[in-house]
Parts: structure tokens; C-alpha cells; sequence
């Protein structure tokens, strides 16, 4: 027998939030997978079912440059792709957005190497 996806997929909107919930957990063990979202986790409590959004992009944000301030203008230069000028005039005016909406591995690097040289990071 053919699976008949358009007859499943009306049953599945048929059921109720519970049944979904059950029959998301029963394939969840069957196939030892997850279905969590990336973007959204359901929270309970409540009048109801809280989405929250997880955090995908990041800003890396300068605060200071510290002590080696001709290291951390290249470091900026390196990672912003702005010229020597322009890196050196960004240092200047801080606290500043390094780099905006990165991923998390990307602020965590960029991060990494400007305290290496000094400067006090934060990430947003």
C-alpha cells in the first residue's frame, strides 16, 4: 500500500494541539529525533503557549579599544573591511557595533580576537 501524503496531512489538521503534541513525541521516539525549532520553543503557562524566539544573530559591539589601540585598528580593519582611515576614526568613536546580525560562532570570533588585543567586547 502507497503512503497517501495529501490524506495524512488532512488528518493531521484534523487533530487537536494535544494530539499533535503526542503524535510529534511518538515520532520523536520512533526515530530517535528531535523536532525542537531552531527559531522558536513553545513555553507553557499562562491563558496559553508562549513563543520565544532563540537569539540567531548577534552584534559585536566595542566598548573600548584598551591599551594597544594600533592592534585592535587592525584587528577592525581586518574584519570590517574598512581602510586603515576609516578603522582607526571607528576606534575612535566608540562603543560602536563591530559587526551587526552574525551568527553566534562569528561574534564569538570576532570577539576572540579583539580581546586578544585589548579591547573590551560585548555581545548583543
Amino acid at each position: 500500500m502507497a503512503f497517501d501524503k495529501a490524506a495524512f496531512i488532512e488528518q493531521v489538521k484534523e487533530m487537536t494541539v494535544l494530539e499533535l503534541s503526542e503524535l510529534v513525541k511518538a515520532i520523536e521516539v520512533e526515530f530517535n529525533v528531535s523536532a525542537a525549532a531552531p527559531v522558536a520553543v513553545m513555553a507553557g503557562g499562562g491563558d496559553g503557549p508562549v513563543i520565544e524566539k532563540v537569539q540567531t544573530e548577534f552584534d559585536v559591539i566595542m566598548l573600548s579599544a584598551g591599551q594597544k589601540k594600533i592592534a585592535v585598528i587592525k584587528v577592525v580593519k581586518d574584519v570590517t573591511g574598512l581602510g586603515l582611515k576609516e578603522s582607526k576614526d571607528f576606534v575612535d568613536s566608540l562603543p560602536k557595533a563591530v559587526k551587526e546580525k552574525v551568527s553566534e560562532a562569528e561574534a564569538n570570533e570576532i570577539k576572540e580576537k579583539l580581546e586578544a588585543e585589548g579591547a573590551t567586547i560585548e555581545i548583543k
